[in-house]
């Protein structure tokens, strides 16, 4: 009799777990994830360039650049401060091969400042997990729609040589996860190769400046 209980018992676990309604396990994902990067609002960023190291070792050139997601939201106050208040996001690049990533290069502009950086920014293994549930588990405040299609992690360059790193949990919530600070391009914009000449500065940014300036230490 003792025996049957346990079996049963066994039996009835076994089935709450395979029922879960968060599970998202099966849900349809893309084999890759996604980089993306984003700006303070009106603090103008360039990509130059960006690679990825995955948790394997192997190194991925080119994996982003260009511009970063940003934002006008008027001149009534200062959005810039301390990221406006706002969400991380924006369209992104798929990393296709790559497994998660373990560190993430990029050489960008300050084009407000003007200034050209550098870093390779660590990736802490919170950030990993919280990648991974993304795709693999529903959100509890909407268990009947499906997981999370693509994991993603953003980079958001600021001036001064901020660098933010978030990624998206699974209620698509941004969670920031590891700040760095980058160097400074010894070479300059372009490697050099623009005689110093910098990606063009939009004139809502330059117009911003010139109101409130660059809010230094507020990233």
């Amino acid at each position: 009799m003792r025996m049957f209980i346990a079996l049963l018992g066994a039996l009835l676990l076994t089935g709450c777990l395979t029922s879960d309604p968060l599970s998202g396990k099966n849900d349809p994902k893309a084999p890759w994830w996604q980089l993306g990067f984003s700006e303070p609002f009106y603090m103008k960023v360039w990509v130059e360039d960006s690679a990825v190291e995955d948790i394997n070792g192997k190194l991925f050139l080119r994996t982003g650049g260009g511009s970063a997601a940003g934002g006008d939201m008027g001149y009534d106050k200062e959005w810039a401060r301390g990221w406006g208040g706002k969400g991380v996001g924006g369209s992104g690049k798929s990393v296709v091969g790559a497994d998660l990533p373990k560190r993430i290069f990029v050489r960008w502009q300050s084009v407000v400042e003007p200034q050209a950086y550098r870093a390779w920014v660590d990736i802490p293994e919170e950030a990993r997990k919280i990648m991974t549930t993304s795709t693999n588990r529903r959100c509890p405040e909407t268990p009947h729609q499906t997981a999370r299609y693509m994991a993603s992690l953003y980079l958001g360059l600021a001036p001064g040589g901020i660098v933010q790193v978030w990624v998206r949990d699974e209620c698509r919530n941004t969670v920031k996860v590891a700040r760095a600070q980058a160097e400074i391009e010894p070479l300059g914009p372009h490697l050099g190769k623009s005689n110093g000449h910098y990606y063009p500065l939009p004139e809502n940014s330059k117009r911003y400046i010139e109101k409130y300036g660059i809010p230094y230490g507020s990233w």
